[in-house]
């Protein structure tokens, strides 16, 4: 019986390679490849236009931390990167849970069906027609800077929203708040969808409320979907780029929305400098892993600590 079992083991276990092999073979490809290839060309003086290079070391890294880089150094780039994580990251996430908490309350399924068609729609725009539209809502007689005057009980004031810094920065973040928190909320709807009516019911029973139902049964039932949800939120305003650039071409200022993204952009297409480019993706899939382990790293150190 040992044998016969570790036979079927064996033979499972080859299978399951077998059918893991293109999957392996596509993130080989397509993943590590272009790392392990930005990471050779970072260490050389490659240009766009010339077909050979020279191995140069850390030298591009350490120009890239010490130079200005024709006025928009890294250090800049790391900063406005990291201002438009945390100021997009934080509210669209918390956002996200309250909206899908409130459709999950509503009783009848067509209307929390028309809502998640209504909150997902602008995740399928691409975000070039997303930025387009923002940009004609944040004109000076757009429908934002007016509402703004409503609010603020002004009369024909420009609020400057894609010419002041400040405003700058928070049009880049209502822009991508706006595209991407549908996404997010279906991700949240799906979470709360897979946590059974049965332990509401004995809540209820017991005479909980609806608060600390939420605090004491939802959350800690929802840590899995939060953590998934908060690393793919995090990764994909690390990764921000075409919102940015969308409002440089329009004619907003470059300094303080030169991302990290669109600073290699410039750099390496603009200028031709693949070796600084590459150097700074280096830097940026660095933040992006040290980020990310520090997420797990809290969630598993909540989940230790509970139980």
């Amino acid at each position: 019986m040992s044998k016969k079992g570790y036979s079927i083991e064996r033979k499972q276990a080859k299978w399951g390679l077998i059918f893991t092999i293109p999957c392996l073979v596509f993130f080989a490809v397509f993943s590590f490849y272009p790392i392990i290839n930005a990471l050779l060309t970072s260490l050389t003086n490659r240009r766009a236009i010339a077909r050979t290079s020279e191995f140069v070391g850390f030298e591009n890294y350490i120009y890239i931390f010490t130079k200005d880089n024709g006025g928009f150094p890294l250090s800049n780039s790391i900063r406005a990167t990291l201002i438009f994580t945390i100021g997009t990251f934080i509210p669209m996430i918390v956002a996200s849970l309250i909206i899908a908490t409130f459709l999950m309350q509503l009783r009848k399924d067509r209307y929390r069906g028309f809502f998640q068609l209504m909150y997902y729609t602008p995740a399928v725009l691409s975000s070039v027609v997303a930025a387009s539209i923002w940009m004609i809502m944040f004109d000076p007689r757009g429908l934002v800077n007016q509402l703004s005057n409503f609010v603020m009980r002004t009369s024909g004031v420009d609020y400057n929203w894609l010419v002041d810094s400040t405003m700058l920065q928070i049009s880049t973040m209502l822009i991508y708040f706006w595209k991407y928190i549908g996404y997010f909320v279906i991700l949240f709807i799906t979470g709360l969808a897979s946590i059974p009516n049965t332990i509401y019911e004995a809540a209820t029973v017991d005479g909980s409320s609806r608060w600390h139902t939420f605090w004491k049964i939802t959350l800690p039932l929802l840590k899995p979907t939060t953590a998934m949800v908060s690393i793919m939120a995090m990764l994909q305003c690390l990764k921000t780029f075409s919102t940015q650039y969308m409002l440089h071409q329009g004619g907003s200022s470059r300094f303080p929305i030169d991302v990290i993204t669109m600073n290699i952009y410039f750099t390496g297409i603009r200028n031709g400098r693949l070796g600084r480019a590459s150097a700074m993706s280096i830097v940026l899939f660095l933040i992006m892993l040290l980020f990310t382990y520090i997420q797990l790293r809290l969630t598993r150190s909540s989940e230790d600590v509970e139980y």
